[in-house]
């Protein structure tokens, strides 16, 4: 999102309307204030206040009786009001990346709530690979945002989360916010996290009225910030239809077609000579054609001006909102297109009919809000929310779940964690990142009701705790290394909580180097040497670094990695160092060496080009060395992994494919197009797959299952290996379960072609879960 500052001009359309308000209208809007269709309105016998008509049918009626002048004003995401129809300002931007934040106009914090509850930030959460703690992450950020709105401390309802853009580079100063690299998971918590903010159910379903509306981002291909001088807002993305159709386009598919999103955000990026906002292609063809898209697209804040400011690709204002408008657009974040809006239309740039068409089906999410249907305070189903309803027990109790089960677990020598608090008599505590509750949050935060640091987490379990920064900041440009190997010295135990901060990534920052900054690493191996037992260290970054220094340090006993973890981060931290919670995180992103930044952030490709020495991305397509592969994470307990081949897992029922033709692109491959197939063809394919996982012991634990795809060979395109699913299962020591994955051909074994059409390789494919295989034939 961006954060530029066009927001409180008055247009001369604003203006201009304000002259034709007739008093008495103000007057009858007054009495009502913010809510349409209320007793006191005076359209109240219209038939966009008719709750027994479709959403689109009504909004297509308000939109008919509004004059030129009025609908340009409702084009920004601070939309004004039109009192004669009895319709209230609204302010489209609310964020609620991780929880309620101060980014956006739509939210404050300043009457009777003025804290929220902070999740962990989304990078740590995917980490715990669990779409049910996602869902009711997201439901109970829209329980709270309903709260707010029935208080009178929101003037909007439309959440403009998730990010579930492609964490494609480590450098990425926004990958914090993602669930990482893989497009299976990305997709998988856009559908949780999105249902829980719209309200329907876990599975799906459940119609009006909406809870919330959550809106994906950045779509497509957006993940770059400012490297080397290339910056976002005039970054052209190369990317191959290829790329586009395996890596970046699946969540925001999934985040449409199977969570239902009610909005989209398209990106600054311009991708292959277009800016994302300006595409017909993406916007119209793809969103709204292929997918279905039930909602509105909303630019990221001032992208409409931004396509011309910086990136030239229209000759004039009015020019360049008449493409966007055109192109799908239906919102711009910012007020470019209510300023230049009526101009467009008097110049014949654009018609009165887009701007009806962006119109009804923004006023069609707003209805489904129920903000056409009177006041919505004190009716069902979210009319009672209101203080008791924000940071709630429950809630605060989330936040530490959350926390705790992303905590993934990097090293661990000689089983020196869990720790008994009855043997620690003392503990130094050292790190810039112990006691700074504003680094728990990263980005896109709110007030948080309660912050517990990882000093104050500790201080619950050990009585004798001395605490030293060490460095002056995450930079630490100034280490106090000698009086941090005293400290150490003098110790029994020592924890070093170190990592980065939003000064080294963030949105408009990205890093230059992924190693721990300045004296970090310094100050740590003199530490860890003058320590009288191994030292426990713990990061807290965003973002992967190259630790490969403390991974083969024998007096660095233990690392975790710790995200920005929330609210209740500091006591996630010390509930796994003592025991209370059996670490069970897994890496959502490939953690590379430190050499991989000579690779340019801005070549956008994701497979390897060993002819050029090029690596390529992610655990799909990386050919070079790791620090920490996707998907590492170790436990307390041991646990196994076992698929159940045959009996009740069945093979797909591939005979439907007979009268499909194979196409051959040479005498060793052929495949069948998944377009062929069909959605029926495609439906009959799938088949679950069981597996049996089991809790050897010492501890109570969960276990993440990561079921992957692989072909038989990586040529022609095709990825090293796909994750396809993932279960969650709690186990108590010594138990066994079996858990059921789903698996879908066209969506699972396909593969993308050069030219990005999805294709069914014929032959054996395999399914893996850790090293155990099971081989699937796909022959008609």
């Amino acid at each position: 999102m961006g954060t530029s500052s066009r927001r409180n001009a008055t247009t001369a359309a604003a203006l201009l309307l304000a002259l034709m308000l007739s008093s008495s209208a103000a007057r009858a809007a007054a009495a009502d204030p913010g809510f349409s269709c209320g007793l006191s309105s005076p359209s109240r016998s219209l038939p966009f206040c008719d709750r027994s008509l479709p959403a689109a049918q009504r909004a297509a009626d308000l939109v008919s009786r509004m004059m030129v002048a009025e609908k340009v004003s409702q084009m920004g995401d601070e939309a004004a009001g039109v009192p004669r129809l009895g319709v209230p300002p609204y302010k489209y931007w609310s964020e609620g990346l991780h929880g309620l934040a101060f980014w956006g106009h739509g939210l404050r914090f300043d009457g009777t709530v003025r804290g929220v509850t902070s999740f962990p930030q989304v990078l740590l959460t995917a980490a715990s690979f669990d779409e049910g703690l996602w869902f009711r992450i997201g439901q109970a950020i829209a329980r709270e945002a309903r709260a707010l709105y029935n208080l009178g401390q929101a003037e909007g309802l439309t959440i403009w989360s998730p990010n579930v853009n492609i964490f494609r580079d480590p450098r990425w100063g926004r990958g914090q916010e993602t669930p990482g690299e893989d497009p299976a998971t990305a997709g998988k918590y856009a559908v949780a996290f999105v249902r829980g903010i719209q309200g329907s159910s876990p599975a799906g379903g459940g119609g009006a009225p909406l809870q919330a509306s959550a809106c994906c981002k950045h779509a497509t291909s957006y993940d770059l910030e400012d490297w080397n001088g290339v910056q976002r807002y005039n970054f052209d993305a190369r990317v191959t239809a290829r790329d586009l159709a395996d890596t970046f386009n699946p969540p925001f598919r999934s985040c449409v077609v199977d969570g239902g999103a009610t909005c989209v955000m398209c990106a600054y990026t311009a991708v292959n000579g277009v800016p994302a906002c300006a595409s017909s292609d993406l916007l119209t063809r793809t969103f709204r054609g292929d997918w279905g898209l039930d909602g509105y697209v909303a630019s990221d804040c001032d992208a409409v001006a931004i396509m011309r400011d910086a990136q030239r690709y229209a000759p004039t204002p009015e020019d360049t909102v008449a493409v966007a408008l055109k192109a799908g657009l239906d919102l711009n974040c910012g007020n470019y297109t209510q300023e230049h809006g009526m101009a467009a239309i008097r110049q014949g740039k654009m018609m009165e009919k887009d701007v009806d068409k962006a119109l009804t089906n923004l006023f069609a999410v707003r209805m489904r809000l129920g903000h056409f249907d009177g006041d919505p305070r004190g009716s069902a189903p979210y009319g009672g929310l209101g203080a008791a309803d924000v940071c709630t027990a429950e809630h605060k109790s989330l936040a530490l779940e959350a926390a705790q089960d992303g905590i993934v677990l990097l090293k661990n020598d000689a089983g020196i964690l869990p720790l008994d608090r009855s043997a620690v008599g003392s503990a130094a505590v050292i790190g810039h990142n112990a006691n700074n509750p504003l680094v728990l949050s990263g980005n896109y935060f709110g007030p948080a009701c309660e912050t517990t640091t990882p000093l104050k987490g500790l201080q619950g379990y050990v009585k004798n705790v001395r605490f030293l920064a060490g460095c002056d900041s995450a930079a630490c440009g100034f280490a106090a290394t000698g009086q941090a190997a005293a400290l150490a010295r003098s110790s029994e135990f020592v924890f070093l909580f170190m990592g980065l901060s939003q000064d080294q990534e963030k949105e408009g920052l990205d890093r230059t180097s992924l190693l721990l900054p300045g004296k970090q690493q310094s100050l740590i191996t003199a530490v860890a040497s003058a320590a009288k037992r191994p030292v426990i260290l713990v990061l807290l970054t965003g973002g992967p670094v190259d630790i490969t220094f403390a991974q083969s340090n024998p007096k660095i006993g233990a690392i975790l990695w710790a995200g920005y973890p929330g609210q209740a981060g500091g006591l996630a931290i010390a509930r796994v160092l003592f025991g209370d919670h059996n670490p069970s995180g897994r890496l959502p992103v490939t953690w590379y060496p430190e050499d991989f930044t000579k690779v340019p952030m801005t070549d956008m490709r994701m497979r390897a080009d060993p002819a050029t020495g090029y690596p390529g991305r992610s655990y799909r397509f990386y050919t070079g060395k790791t620090v920490y592969k996707f998907g590492y994470g170790l436990s307390y307990s041991k646990f196994s992994r076992r698929l159940i081949a045959g009996g009740r897992n069945p093979v797909p029922n591939t005979s439907l494919l007979a009268g499909l033709p194979a196409t051959s692109k040479d005498t060793t491959v052929s495949y069948y197009h998944v377009d062929d197939i069909g959605a029926d063809g495609c439906e009959q394919l799938k088949f679950p797959a069981e597996v049996e996982v089991e809790n050897h012991g010492p501890m109570y634990g969960k276990h993440s299952v990561l079921m992957f795809l692989r072909w038989p060979n990586a040529t022609d395109g095709r990825p090293s290996s796909q994750l396809i699913g993932f279960r969650s299962q709690h186990l108590k020591a010594g138990e066994k379960a079996n858990v059921r994955i789903d698996v879908s051909p066209c969506e699972h074994f396909s593969r993308a072609r050069e030219d990005g059409r999805m294709v069914i390789d014929r032959g054996s494919h395999f399914l893996m879960v850790g090293r155990d295989e099971w081989e699937i034939s796909f022959e008609a």
